[in-house]
């Protein structure tokens, strides 16, 4: 079964998602936020898994990765009444997996000129930092980036614990309790489950999706100073 037919159908209508809130899931890389995405354009939400362009921001009405994981403080600003999505996962799980990804990242990360856009290279550096061969084999470097996060953000939302939804995806009731959260404004399939995918290793799951809400990272394949960004 390929990815595309792992999706389940939208109803016969399209919800009205200008006027639905904006949610921002902030979990790490390898957190299973691809996962996360695809249960959201199921729900009817527009839906974009990175944002580098000022339209993805503008039309979608999810937005998860890069930048949100970063950037969640501004983002909230900028959006009021925006709800946010933590993605847990366990040590023994999350380790390997970002290793894998980071190690194979890493030259276009550290390019000094080329490899990745700018916005990818600022997340991961401000997250990961010092992002060198011996740190990304250090499972204590590793795992304190991730508890560090973790903390930044429950030090953020201390005071306003009705904006953020924290899940293990995978755990029980964790597709329940992002249904709740979200509240979707059709009949979608409240008793659903979240489809696992980029296993094993692999990245690419969302570039094969093909779906009316699924909004694209990039305009032309062209990145943008981000709104919240101009003036820095």
């Amino acid at each position: 079964m390929s990815e595309q037919d792992k999706i389940k159908p939208l109803p016969c209508w399209l919800p009205v998602t200008a006027l639905l809130p904006k949610y921002f899931i902030l979990g790490l890389p390898r957190t299973a936020t691809t996962s996360v995405c695809l249960a959201t354009l199921s729900l009817g939400f527009r839906t974009a898994h990175t944002a580098y362009v000022n339209r993805a921001f503008e039309h979608a009405n999810v937005i998860a990765d890069t930048p949100v994981f970063a950037d969640y403080a501004q983002l909230d600003t900028h959006f009021p009444g925006a709800k946010f999505i933590y993605l847990n996962r366990a040590r023994e799980t999350w380790i390997p997996s970002i290793r894998q990804l980071l190690l194979r990242m890493f030259d276009n990360l550290t390019s000094e000129s080329g490899g990745f856009n700018p916005v990818i290279k600022r997340c991961y550096h401000e997250i990961f930092a010092p992002i060198e061969r011996e740190t990304i084999m250090c499972d204590e470097h590793l795992w304190h980036c991730y508890l560090r996060h973790q903390q930044q953000v429950l030090n953020y939302f201390s005071e306003r614990p009705e904006d953020l939804l924290m899940i293990e995806v995978g755990q029980p009731g964790s597709y329940q309790a992002l249904y709740d959260f979200m509240r979707p404004c059709h009949a979608a399939d409240r008793a659903g489950d979240f489809v696992r995918v980029n296993q094993g290793g692999k990245v690419t799951a969302w570039k094969q999706i093909k779906h009316p809400l699924k909004v694209e990272s990039t305009h032309q394949g062209r990145v943008e100073t981000l709104f919240y960004q101009k003036g820095r």
